[in-house]
């Protein structure tokens, strides 16, 4: 009980210094977009009380209400850690009375002497007859400022794919963005289905969840958006590329039933409809790049610069030389070429080691990639790395542009006799290093032993003999096992020559049955075994087969009327047995011998 006095009383003594330590902003929520006449609420949050907060003047605004307060305070203690936060809302309910685009100044919080804003409001206020406009371009919310106006479906709700540009270069990068527009509630977004991108090196755009929706003014049509996903697309071939369709299935929310006269759609009831829209394809004119390109081409399209270092001036003969190149810009650096090196003979040069670290944004991929080599001189003495040339496409000014390092040197001296090991250096391709000339073989001067080979096998006669029998062997296999897959593709055939052979393995087990004394099961083994003969025989499915359908085939098949008669009479014995058994075991027998006396009459005739 006394720690617990002692736990509150520093509570309340610690409450105002983290008050008095916690930055203090002023944020404030309102629509973007509104029309004449339509009511709306602005509200500013303040994360301290204790001072005085003046609103702005609205203008061309008619204030309606307000302002209305609440308050709320939350307190949190962790580890004994003690954290506390407080807010204060003001609410004022105006009208929008005019078209236009209008700025509401910010609101100032003072406290202490020390005064805090919030940001200025900008409103764009439309009339019911609006003039056709697009989407406020550079409104908050847009990643991107899209070159084309919204291309409106006339549906409640639509998705759109738009670019930043559409007329590019080979290489020069461009921000699809893919943007969903409703004017219907959203409960959320089922599947999406990107296009393919043929043509195109894409990247995705890191794209914050869409947890809600901004109004924006579309045609004189307010909706709500959200940016579902933006991609960085690189062109990688010239001419017109089509981007094909976004296919998504939204999650709808629909009213069920009336609302209620007194308490409104408070009460109400609402179910979940998927419903699949998709945007109209886009096509992109891609340039090639003008005039001749360089040998020393990159193949980067955007802005780059390059830098070289070694890491060492002077080393031992066969020992690594690290030489870096450092290749830095924004463009398409993720397929840049390793640059070309010319190097004196007596210095063995390895693979790159390739790493890079690249930022994707709305303004390109940019970054570093560096591309460090293994150099080991094989003879000692004063070595000079020619300069290294560069080449891309600036795509400012619409020119190839040349790079160049500076030349690099370094100096190998002689080395013991004791380094002619192996030798493995970390952080590049492990390769085998040796010393020239103790790991080439010379060739042998000498003559050499030639000798006469015995017989060969195939001067003999017994060799051809063999192979024009192995050859007539594999013809006759061939021959047979092209029969077999010929009879067993046609199944309504390979049924009809199995059929005795199921019906007579069936007839086993009625016989079986009969030993045994089970009249039920034996009855019904006749009849499946005459119901599965007859369908296998005259082709005929299970399910669209009966006795009159069989009668009538067997007729035309030309089986005798009196064996016709026999098997209506089993078929009556076995399902009348079936239902009221109270026939004696020489009946059964009778009924046995009946059904495979009929099964060989009719193998025999057709």
């Amino acid at each position: 009980m006394k720690t617990g006095r002692l736990l509150l009383f520093s509570i309340i003594l610690t409450l105002p210094l983290l008050l008095a330590g916690q930055e203090i902003s002023v944020t404030v929520d309102y629509p973007e977009v509104v029309r004449v006449g339509q009511q709306f609420a602005v509200s500013w949050t303040v994360n301290s009380g204790g001072g005085e907060f003046s609103p702005p003047p609205f203008g061309s605004f008619y204030k309606l209400m307000g302002p209305q307060t609440s308050y709320s305070s939350s307190t949190q203690i962790i580890n004994g850690k003690i954290s506390r936060e407080t807010s204060y809302t003001y609410v004022y309910y105006i009208q929008a009375t005019e078209e236009g685009r209008f700025v509401i100044p910010p609101a100032n919080f003072t406290v202490k002497n020390k005064t805090y804003s919030s940001d200025s409001l900008r409103i764009e206020v439309i009339g019911s007859a609006a003039t056709q406009q697009s989407t406020v371009p550079g409104a908050a919310g847009d990643a991107v400022e899209s070159s084309e106006p919204v291309r409106e479906t006339g549906e409640d709700i639509f998705i759109n794919l738009s670019l930043n540009r559409k007329e590019v270069f080979v290489g020069e990068h461009i921000v699809a963005t893919i943007k969903i527009f409703t004017r219907v509630d959203i409960s959320g977004i089922n599947e999406v289905k990107f296009p393919g991108f043929e043509g195109f090196l894409k990247t995705d755009l890191e794209t914050p969840p869409l947890t809600s929706l901004r109004r924006e003014n579309v045609n004189g049509t307010i909706y709500g958006t959200g940016i579902v996903q933006q991609f960085l697309l690189y062109p990688q071939i010239s001419g017109d590329i089509k981007i094909e369709p976004v296919q998504i299935s939204v999650l709808i929310q629909q009213k069920s039933g009336n609302s209620d006269p007194f308490f409104g759609d408070f009460f109400s009831t609402y179910t979940t409809i998927p419903k699949a829209i998709a945007s109209l394809p886009v096509t992109v004119k891609v340039k090639p790049l003008p005039g001749a390109r360089p040998a020393d081409f990159s193949g980067i399209v955007g802005k780059a610069s390059i830098t070289a270092s070694l890491d060492k001036d002077s080393v031992t003969v066969n020992d690594p030389v690290n030489l870096k190149l450092v290749l830095s810009g924004n463009g398409n650096l993720k397929i840049a070429n390793a640059p070309e090196l010319k190097l004196p003979a007596d210095i063995e040069i390895y693979d790159p080691k390739i790493s890079d670290n690249l930022k994707n944004g709305t303004g390109g991929t940019s970054g570093q990639k560096v591309f460090e080599y293994l150099l080991i001189p094989r003879q000692y003495g004063d070595y000079k790395i020619p300069p290294v040339t560069y080449s891309y496409f600036n795509i400012s000014t619409r020119q190839y542009e040349h790079l160049t390092t500076p030349e690099l040197h370094f100096y190998a001296r002689k080395g013991s006799d004791q380094n002619t090991g192996i030798t493995v250096y970390g952080g590049v391709a492990k390769e085998d290093v040796r010393y020239l000339g103790k790991d080439i073989r010379f060739i042998r001067t000498g003559p050499g032993l030639l000798k006469k080979s015995g017989n060969i096998i195939s001067s003999k006669r017994a060799f051809y003999s063999i192979y024009a029998l192995a050859a007539l062997l594999f013809l006759i296999i061939l021959f047979v096992r092209r029969e077999h897959i010929r009879r067993n593709s046609d199944l309504m055939a390979v049924k009809n020559r199995k059929a005795a052979r199921v019906a007579g393995k069936r007839l086993k087990e009625a016989s079986l049955c009969l030993k045994n004394n089970t009249m039920d099961k034996f009855y019904e083994e006749i009849l499946r075994a005459i119901w599965g003969y007859l369908s296998d025989k005259l082709s005929i499915p299970v399910s669209d087969l009966n006795r009159t359908r069989a009668i009538d085939t067997l007729r035309e098949k030309g089986i005798d009327e009196q064996e016709l008669v026999n098997l209506t009479s089993i078929l009556d014995t076995c399902e009348f047995a079936r239902y009221a058994p109270s026939s004696s075991g020489t009946e059964a027998e009778k009924i046995y011998e009946g059904t495979a006396g009929f099964i060989r009459v009719v193998e025999n005739s057709i």
